[in-house]
């Protein structure tokens, strides 16, 4: 090979590795860019994930409101039931939804949503309402409200479980829906 041919070669061979050298460069610059941006994108949505969707929160609420009514008509059925089942129904009611109640208030509090501290006009209105009933009337609407409100609790908190991404908020919730359904066996038996 002559000198000319040679210094050719060489030539080519360097001008192929350059832009090998430019292009690994390059992604390289272009995958730590990449990285960079994925981290940032990251972090914030990692933070995120510990506050509950909008469906969570609503549920939180919800399930806030309806466990404080469960505990206000169960004192009513415990003080003024004639029935000694429904009485007995009504201290359950306390006793559990007590428990259930401080379990939702930790979760609450982990998640950064705030708990009302009272009833909406609606489940002050059907406390209400119960309060003023007496006597069979009284464990009839008692027994009949109950039943109806732990059909839908039943519905809307196996809804929650199938929906929410949040693991807290489904671990709570599958931790509860067997008390719910308990709950709905027990006052449906009682049923007249």
């Amino acid at each position: 090979m002559n000198t000319c041919t040679e210094s050719m070669h060489a030539e080519e061979q360097d001008n192929a590795r350059f832009p090998k050298f430019i292009a690994s460069s390059a992604a390289a610059r272009l995958g730590m860019t990449l990285v960079a941006a994925g981290l940032l994108i990251a972090v914030p949505c990692a933070k995120a994930q510990t506050k509950p969707f909008m469906s969570d929160n609503d549920f939180i609420l919800a399930a806030a409101q309806g466990g404080m009514t469960e505990v206000k008509l169960g004192e009513l059925a415990a003080q003024k039931a004639i029935r000694e089942d429904v009485r007995a129904f009504g201290q359950m009611m306390v006793k559990d939804h007590t428990t259930i109640n401080g379990e939702l208030k930790a979760l609450a509090v982990q998640k950064g949503v705030t708990l009302p501290e009272s009833l909406d006009a609606t489940h002050q209105g059907m406390v209400d309402k119960m309060t003023s009933l007496t006597g069979s009337k009284f464990d009839d609407a008692y027994i009949a409200s109950m039943i109806e409100d732990h059909k839908m609790d039943a519905k809307e908190f196996k809804a929650e479980s199938a929906a929410t991404q949040d693991a807290d908020i489904k671990s709570f919730v599958d931790k509860s829906i067997p008390v719910v359904e308990g709950h709905l066996k027990r006052i449906t038996s009682m049923k007249k």
